[in-house]
């Protein structure tokens, strides 16, 4: 957000393909949607990655609390974490 703006929308789905599941990205700056493979699971995170991609090349997930997620773009050195938080 900037101020009471929203600074940019992510859709995705999750799909599934060859037997594996993805993460695909549709922004704005990409000519077409961005498919990251899930390479790791839990029950409160996942982590998908596409080497390929400009950047992010990884995308992670991570439940904190019911109330708290974390959403962390990665890659070529560089981390960017998103917190979100339930306002009920």
């Amino acid at each position: 957000m900037e101020g009471k703006d929203t600074a940019f929308v992510e859709k995705f789905s999750l799909m599934i393909k060859d037997n594996d599941i993805y993460y695909v990205a549709d922004v704005s700056q990409n000519p077409a949607p961005v498919w990251f493979k899930i390479t790791e699971h839990t029950n409160n995170t996942f982590v998908s990655s596409n080497p390929k991609h400009d950047f992010p090349k990884m995308i992670g997930y991570k439940m904190e609390s019911e109330s708290l997620m974390t959403a962390t773009i990665s890659g070529d050195g560089k981390e960017i974490p998103y917190k979100f938080k339930k306002i009920e």
